[in-house]
């Protein structure tokens, strides 16, 4: 069509360049300032903190306040004066520590902890289920504590982050407290670990072929060690082998070949997690009493109920006991041996889930718009949110998902 002077569409077309145009504003999303509160743990063998320095500058220079107890990081080698100029504020007294909105630590809290903290506050610890009991989950209940256990979470992939960490430590550091208890420094059978000429290698066997199995054996393989591990996952005995890139002996928990292996191994590694509650084998006290000795078991699944029947928790101060003259190491804690290291390793890990709980604007948002978040989850609001404690203890369990469906 052809314009029409007359008409004004062309004179109206021209003045309309000069209004104002409408454009979409960008959204963005609200952030909240986090209180969090690092208290000194109490347990004596434990010596990591969760936050170091480093982490506690960028949360604080995101806005955000950061309590420490004096003391914290000290075991970690972490002064108080590292965390007052990253911005932290130093408390002298335990019981403030549990004022903060959330409270951030590496063991679960005692009793008397507990105790201590405002009702409907976080607290964001390690979940041990060998150590904890009925009583605890309703103490957090009682005061409507939302838990989150640490090695609970999962990644965007549907891995452990945490687990993977602290299973890397202790893989890599199993191996230099069996070489300690096979030496003669500690009264031992007087043997190297690994093997030189003309002397036969020591024989390992490694119970679960997962991250700690996985690690051990890497050590190990450097010394020279004969190595069998045990899982009843092919796929997991295939990954092992093809991450290791070695032809380690492989076998799946036939009864009579595990029982065997072990009653010629000089050191027995337990590396296996809990499905459903409870450790997918144990070896009996028969087959422990056959054992040569001197022989070494590190149980690192100790804190899950241990992989040995002979099993029991020992501490740092006290880490070994004698059974049937085989030398039994049982500390639930190993990375707490290279403190600064796993210290290190926690505070990458914890520093962006924080740092995304205050983009999210709560905690209660975070739990619902990140599913791998919400898994860790297993205290909520005054009930019980998660199945398999729900099944060890017999408490009731509120599906944490049934709530996220009711939000749409």
């Amino acid at each position: 069509m052809v314009d029409d002077p007359k008409s004004g569409f062309k004179k109206l077309a021209k003045e309309s360049q000069l209004y104002p145009q409408e454009a979409l504003l960008e959204i963005k999303k609200s952030k909240k300032s986090l209180f969090i509160g690092l208290p000194k743990e109490m347990m004596m063998q434990e010596k990591r903190v969760p936050l170091t320095p480093q982490s506690v500058k960028l949360i604080v220079d995101n806005g955000h306040e950061v309590w420490v107890e004096t003391g914290a990081g000290n075991p970690s080698k972490f002064t108080d004066k590292e965390y007052s100029d990253a911005g932290a504020k130093i408390v002298y007294a335990h019981n403030e520590l549990f004022e903060a909105d959330i409270v951030l630590k590496v063991e679960p809290p005692t009793f008397e902890e507990i105790d201590m903290m405002k009702p409907g506050k976080t607290l964001f610890s390690a979940l041990q289920l060998g150590n904890l009991n009925r009583t605890y989950f309703e103490k957090l209940n009682a005061k409507k504590i939302t838990a989150i256990g640490y090695e609970l979470i999962e990644d965007k992939v549907g891995g452990m982050p945490v687990v993977r960490a602290m299973s890397e430590i202790a893989g890599s550091t199993v191996m230099l407290i069996a070489a300690e208890y096979l030496s003669n420094v500690h009264n031992g059978k007087g043997i190297i670990l690994g093997g030189i000429t003309g002397v036969a290698p020591t024989k390992v066997v490694i119970l679960g072929a997962g991250t700690v199995g996985e690690f051990a054996a890497r050590t190990a393989l450097g010394l020279g060690v004969d190595i069998q591990i045990f899982d009843n996952h092919l796929y997991k005995l295939r990954r092992i082998r093809h991450a290791l890139g070695q032809q380690v002996s492989t076998c799946t928990f036939e009864p009579s070949t595990v029982a065997e292996s072990i009653k010629q191994a000089d050191v027995v590694i337990g590396a296996l997690r809990a499905e459903k509650g409870r450790i997918r084998y144990l070896v009996t006290e028969d087959i422990i009493s056959q054992m040569k000795q001197g022989s070494v078991i590190i149980d690192v699944s100790i804190d899950q109920g241990g992989c040995f029947e002979t099993s029991r928790i020992t501490s740092h101060q006290n880490p070994v006991f004698n059974r049937y003259g085989v030398v039994h190491y049982c500390v639930p804690n190993i990375a707490s041996r290279v403190a600064r290291t796993a210290s290190t390793t926690l505070s990458n890990i914890f520093t962006p889930i924080l740092l995304e709980t205050s983009v999210c604007g709560s905690l209660e948002e975070m739990i619902f718009s990140h599913k791998w978040f919400m898994k860790g989850v297993y205290t909520y609001k005054g009930s019980l949110s998660n199945a398999m404690i729900g099944q060890k203890t017999g408490m009731k369990c509120r599906d944490l998902n049934l709530l996220l469906a009711a939000r749409f």
